[in-house]
């Protein structure tokens, strides 16, 4: 029986293997895997529900494995082939079809309701015994040189080596008797056997190799040949099948708990510690708090449920408990009750009421014994205390303010009951839930809210270190900072439990090294995010995450050029056929945020994400991930780019200035690379990023000479992204003309000050970025390009070189090619001897701006020949439905624009606008409006109120320079979300309106 066990664990192993590398090659490979890519993923999502319900141990063990060894074979297949023949899919996609028929006839226990699993880790080969036998057969698989059915029998060979690897680990600490000296005398020569027969295979391949007409004359001796390779296959598989069923039993007792733990560490998982984080420092998550408090006591009388969503150990439990003991929320509800509930009854109910001061009404059942929850001893009994409880709460409350909080631990509650007897009071009253992204309540009321808890930033999470900190912290251990903040990932309770860890060790370098050390390869606490990412992630958003590999560990990424690589790559597949690409990709990330897969690093004021990066246990999860699918390749991968599986061919190139990368020499090394080298690594490569940051001339040639002798040699030509943002001073050659499938070049930060004229002739180019480069004039050929979606341009930019010199004719053909433009920054300088065909030029742009539908972003500035702002003439901008963020400096000619903006606006910032009347009184009317700047003399008025129920979202508020203001006044209700507050030299204004002055969380600073 023991025996049956074991070998149920190995099966699924094979599974789990096989399942994996299926998922990776699904994740790298989407271009080249479309037309079966729905028939591998049926396959798949079989093989991860077979491990997760245990099917090996159900009598389908061999049929599983068959299954199993086929799929791998396909895979392989697949891999080993030159990158021009996979494009050919018809045999994969038959022979996938034929796997599909095999599961139907061998497998019958397969219900469609699927549930994906972990993969299990790859066992380390490490004993003399049998890794000389593992190495030789994973050479020879890797060959390509086997039938099929010899090719099953030698994975057959390595999976029964690989399983026998657990138990030797064991024998070293075991004194064998004679029987278990007999055992391990046979095992060795099972192996001396099976290292015999693969050279002798592998010399006979060789030999033959060495000639064409040798090759044909041999070709009945080679069938020959393997066929005897298969007798001799079995052979071994017998052998190692009888040592397997006759184990020495001493070892199996000794090594039984080892053994098992390793085998099913895929099936089973330590039950992580609860949210809670005990005395969390308030710095780490005033922001989330201030947001939850501030829109509890609105003057909406409606009652509503704010949910908080996280995983857990983001800090649920922690957040619910500030806010209930917040002084606003004390002070707003007299009737308040925080617990926390599961999903067995109405129980917690009773502790509502408790909670709220009211015993005497609650039914005896539940008043008698805090532990009867589910002790009624008739079902009908119990309903009807539960009615009777129900009926108790909707009493007491009926004419009560309150507030319920309700942490829900295990899943969710029933909450349809417990809304349907609330009382519909209309004064106010909240509740408060919390639950998990997976579990989101799907009977939540119409009127409900959503928070969703974020992975904490690098300067959140020092905080909440150093207060959970029960030890002072020595100087000399600050230097530990990154190392702590990297390890944690910005989860609450894994800061939590390492603060806890250390501070029972000695401060000392020597001794937190040691544990940090540890920890690092612990992932306990990323658990649920793992199993998420394995399980429930859809395939284009893991192929989104899995892009994150490309970029350096701990790389700030900005999500600007995040977003834009993502349309660029062909990873954003909009379901609507108006829907931009850019929106959707921001939507993947914004939900790839809110499961904790992705930390947020900086925000913008507005709360959008400016930059972020891959925490580090999931980072290494991947890279996990990844090695475990190529185990077959024998060369030497790249550690930072992302290969086509099985070939060696660069998929993705990143330069890291790794010297560890296979491309580092070709890149900033030796430039005599034979051109049959470079079209075997880079011929269908389709992104090129490259970090190199070095200071001085080295790194821009470097680039330019390995382009320049990439693309002579017909290299790089399938190019879609080349990102060289922070490299200086690149040397973009002019054959560059020939990607013609570049999508996105990005030369921000660079310094260039000239473009090749070539860049015109990308027609397929939607991101040009030149932004912070010495650029001032761009090529004509810029008019040609029809495709391109944004373009950033540096604020010194002065000229783009018009085919004709009738500027209006030039703008009418701009309106032409440009309308898909998102964002848009343009600054006007009037020259005095131009002055007439400027303002033709303003007027001109002005009815160009209005025709672009799908605009988000639009920055104006207008200045005299002295550099002073000047007048802007803008037309209203109320029909941009996609209008999120404008910035206007000038005198506006028509300040009504100032009523007409877009209710989709998000940010706003007016400079030099010359405003007479007060636009708080149709500014605050924007129902989005969260930033809002009023820079020097943007209103030139005296007085400024701020209606009751104004500005519902408005985070951030800026008032600079305001010189003839002198009275500000708030009503209250208005601005009930404010938490940034910047007043800065409106020398009139003597005092902030009382309104705000007593605001808690709002965070000041009047100068």
């Amino acid at each position: 029986m023991m025996w049956r066990q074991e070998r149920g664990y190995m099966v699924e192993g094979i599974l789990s293997r096989v399942a994996e590398k299926l998922s990776v090659v699904l994740i790298q490979q989407p271009g080249l895997l479309n037309e079966i890519e729905e028939e591998a993923n049926w396959i798949y999502l079989r093989m991860s529900y077979w491990v997760s319900s245990h099917l090996a141990f159900k009598g389908y063990m061999e049929p599983l494995r068959d299954i199993a060894y086929d799929v791998e074979d396909v895979v392989d297949d697949f891999l080993l082939k030159p990158a021009a023949k996979r494009r050919r899919r018809g045999g994969i996609l038959k022979k996938l079809k034929q796997i599909r028929v095999n599961i139907y006839d061998k497998i019958r226990f397969y219900p469609e309701s699927l549930i994906r699993t972990e993969p299990v880790e790859d066992q380390n080969i490490a004993n003399t015994v049998v890794s000389p036998v593992i190495e030789k057969v994973i050479a020879l698989l890797g060959k390509g040189l086997l039938r099929p059915q010899v090719k099953k029998k030698a994975r057959r060979i390595l999976d029964e080596f690989k399983f026998m690897n657990g138990f030797l680990e064991d024998v070293e600490s075991v004194e064998l008797d004679e029987n278990g000296m007999a055992w391990m005398e046979e095992l060795c020569n099972v192996s001396c056997y099976a290292v015999d027969v693969i050279d002798s295979i592998s010399g006979r391949e060789q030999f033959r190799m060495r000639g064409a007409f040798r090759r044909v004359v041999t070709g009945f001796n080679k069938l020959r040949s393997q066929l005897r390779l298969g007798a001799e296959m079995d052979q071994i598989n017998a052998r190692i099948l009888v040592l397997s069923k006759g184990k020495p039993k001493e070892v199996i007792r000794h090594g039984q708990s080892r053994e098992q733990g390793s085998e099913r560490r895929f099936l089973q998982r330590q039950v992580p510690p609860p949210d809670d984080v005990d005395n969390p420092d308030m710095v780490s998550f005033e922001d989330d708090v201030h947001e939850i408090v501030a829109r509890l006591p609105t003057d909406d009388k409606c009652f509503f449920i704010i949910s908080i969503v996280g995983v857990k150990g983001i800090g649920k439990t922690t957040l619910t408990k500030l806010v209930h003991e917040n002084d606003m929320v004390v002070d707003h509800f007299p009737y308040r009750a925080r617990l926390s509930v599961g999903s067995w009854d109405l129980g917690f109910v009773k502790d509502i009421l408790e909670q709220m001061g009211c015993n005497k009404s609650i039914p005896t059942l539940w008043k008698d014994d805090k532990n009867c929850r589910i002790k009624a001893e008739k079902e009908d009994e119990k309903e009807e205390d539960e009615s009777e409880l129900l009926s108790c709460l909707n009493a007491f409350l009926q004419d009560k303010k309150y507030l319920i909080i309700l942490d829900v631990r295990h899943g969710p509650v029933y909450l349809e009951d417990l809304l349907r007897r609330l009382p519909d009071t209309s004064n106010g009253s909240r509740m408060i839930l919390t639950s998990r992204p997976t579990s989101l309540h799907s009977d939540l009321p119409n009127k409900s809210l959503h928070l969703t808890l974020q992975l904490r930033d690098d300067n959140e999470s020092w905080a909440l270190f150093r207060h959970t900190l029960k030890v002072s912290m020595p100087p000399e251990l600050l230097d530990f900072q990154r190392e702590i903040v990297r390890i944690c990932g910005g989860l609450p309770l894994a800061i939590k439990n390492l603060a806890d860890v250390l501070s029972k060790n000695d401060t000392t370098i020597e001794a937190w090294s040691s544990v940090l050390q540890q920890l690092n390869r612990d992932q306990e606490f990323w658990s649920e995010t793992l199993t998420e990412i394995n399980n429930s992630l859809p395939l284009h958003m893991k192929r989104c995450l899995f892009y994150f590999r490309l970029f350096p560990q701990n790389f700030e990424i900005p999500g600007r050029r995040l977003i834009l690589l993502w349309v660029a790559e062909g990873l954003v597949h909009p379901m609507e056929e108006k829907e931009a690409p850019e929106a959707v990709a921001e939507r993947y990330l914004t939900k790839l945020i809110g499961q904790c897969m992705v930390q947020v690093t900086k925000k913008k004021l507005d709360g959008r994400v400016q930059a972020c990066c891959l925490p580090d246990p999931i980072r290494r999860h991947w890279l996990l991930k990844a090695k475990e699918a190529t185990f077959l390749q024998g060369h030497k991968k790249p550690r930072s780019s992302e290969i086509y599986l099985g070939t060696g061919m660069v998929h993705r190139l990143a330069d890291h200035l790794d010297k560890g990368d296979d491309s580092f020499n070709q890149i900033h090394g030796y430039h005599n690379t034979s051109s049959i080298s470079l079209q075997s690594q880079y011929q269908d490569t389709t992104s090129f990023l490259s970090f190199d940051t070095r200071e001085g001339s080295k790194p821009g040639e470097d680039i330019g000479n390995f382009l320049d002798r990439c693309i002579s040699n017909r290299c790089l030509l399938l190019l879609r992204v080349l990102d060289l943002e922070l490299v200086y001073k690149p040397k973009l050659p002019e054959a560059l003309e020939l990607l013609r499938h570049l999508r996105y070049l990005g030369l921000r930060w660079t310094k260039l000050d000239m473009l090749p004229s070539s860049v015109g002739k990308l027609l397929n180019l939607q991101t040009l970025d030149v932004k912070h480069t010495d650029i001032r004039t761009l090529p004509n050929s810029i008019w040609s390009m029809q495709q391109l979606r944004n373009l950033y341009l540096s604020e010194n930019y002065c000229s783009m070189p018009q085919p004709s010199s009738n500027s209006l004719t030039t703008l009418q053909t701009l309106w032409g090619l440009l309308v898909n433009l998102r964002k848009l920054g343009l600054a006007f300088c009037l020259l005095g001897s131009q002055q007439e065909a400027m303002l033709s030029q303003v007027d001109a742009v002005a009815d160009w701006v209005l025709k672009l539908n799908h605009l988000q972003s639009l920055r104006l500035k207008s200045y005299d020949e002295k550099n002073q702002p000047w007048d802007m003439d803008l037309k209203p901008l109320s029909s941009h439905a996609n209008l999120s963020n404008v910035y206007l400096l000038g005198q506006l000619k028509n300040p009504s624009i100032v009523s007409e903006f877009a209710h989709s606006l998000t940010d706003l910032t007016l400079s030099w606008s010359g405003l007479e009347e007060d636009p708080m009184q149709t500014l605050d009317k924007l129902p989005k409006l969260r930033v809002l700047r009023l820079l020097r003399r943007a209103y030139v008025g005296k007085n400024m109120l701020c209606s009751s129920g104004g500005f519902p979202e408005l985070q951030v508020l800026k008032l600079w320079m305001l010189e003839q203001l002198e009275e500000w006044n708030v009503e209250k209700g208005a601005l009930l979300v404010l938490r940034d507050l910047e007043v800065r030299s409106c020398i009139k204004l003597d005092m902030l309106p009382e309104e705000l002055q007593h605001r808690t969380f709002l965070k000041l600073e009047f100068i």
